[in-house]
């Protein structure tokens, strides 16, 4: 996977002088972030793109993803990824969440029912995940990231301008950009009115006993 953060880029310039436009600004040919401008807008763009992608989208997720663990039975989380879990397939007596190690720093998987970094009883063991992984810009798709430029444009706006009546409308821009972005989603994934189960389009009746797990 690519990396969160990157420098002296420009994949994102045309964001950027949409983000610019939006309130007002010349375009610019170059990410100089000297220009305080500038600066807030590709920061806006970066922060909007990592808290959209966290939602977990088709292009983003995927499931049962084997991993496995070190010989201390621990597993360290990459920077790419948003969010991580046990597939659904598993059902044990670990509930695992992504956390920092204070020990090292490293982010790692935490079993929060055992309270421990230890995953299971056995090192170097294989578990099955399902992963929110965080991609750069220019990789989403174009819908998100169209929907994403629009939304770091109302916060733009807000942070320079506040003007109210801009504000309110590059939200409604924002609005219909992520009605897009949710139809370019329901297209890509397939879903239905009774869900999209993982590995079948079939429906999935009601059972008692799921009720009484809950």
């Amino acid at each position: 996977m690519t990396s969160i953060s990157r420098v002296n880029v420009t994949d994102e310039l045309p964001a950027i002088n949409q983000i610019l436009s939006s309130i007002g600004q010349a375009p610019v040919t170059t990410l100089d972030q000297t220009n305080p401008d500038v600066a807030i807008a590709y920061n806006a763009l970066l922060e909007v793109n990592k808290e959209v992608q966290a939602e977990g989208w088709a292009f983003n997720t995927e499931y049962e993803i084997p991993i496995t663990t070190n010989n201390d039975k621990q597993y360290e989380v990459a920077s790419t990824v948003l969010q991580i879990d046990l597939s659904s397939t598993y059902k044990g007596d670990i509930d695992v969440v992504r956390r920092r190690d204070p020990s090292d720093s490293k982010v790692k998987l935490y079993d929060r029912y055992n309270h421990t970094y230890a995953i299971g009883t056995v090192a170097n063991d294989t578990w099955d995940v399902d992963i929110v992984y965080h991609f750069d810009f220019i990789d989403v798709p174009i819908p998100i990231q169209n929907y994403m430029t629009a939304k770091a444009a109302t916060i733009v706006a807000q942070r320079i301008i506040g003007d109210a009546a801009l504000v309110q409308t590059l939200q409604q821009r924002e609005t219909l950009a992520r009605s897009v972005a949710l139809e370019y989603e329901c297209n890509q994934a397939d879903y239905s009115i009774f869900g999209h189960p993982q590995g079948s389009k079939n429906y999935t009746s009601y059972k008692p006993y799921t009720a009484l797990q809950r």
